[in-house]
C-alpha cells in the first residue's frame, strides 16, 4: 500500500508455454485513476501489452492482464 492510500497487487503465472501477468490497484475512497495506474503498469509489466478487465459497477477495484504465450513451446492439440 502506498502512503495515499492505493493497494497494489501483483501476481504472475507461469506455465512451460505462457505467462499471465495480472497486476490490481484498490482503493477505499475511489476508483483508482489512470495516470497513477498507468505509472506502476509501466513499472511492473514491462514489454508486454495490458488489458484492462471489466470491473463490477460502482467498484473501487481496477485489474490489468498481459498475456505472453510461446507457441513454438506448446504441445500439438491432435
Amino acid at each position: 500500500m502506498t502512503g495515499d492510500g492505493l493497494s497494489v497487487w501483483y501476481t504472475i503465472q507461469v506455465s512451460p508455454h505462457s505467462r499471465i501477468q495480472e497486476v490490481i490497484f484498490e482503493r477505499s475512497d475511489r476508483v483508482p485513476s489512470d495516470e497513477e495506474c498507468q505509472r506502476w503498469l509501466r513499472l511492473l509489466i514491462v514489454g508486454a501489452e495490458t488489458t484492462e478487465a471489466h470491473g463490477l459497477p460502482g467498484a473501487r477495484t481496477r485489474r490489468f492482464e498481459a498475456f505472453e504465450r510461446s507457441p513454438e513451446r506448446e504441445a500439438p492439440l491432435a
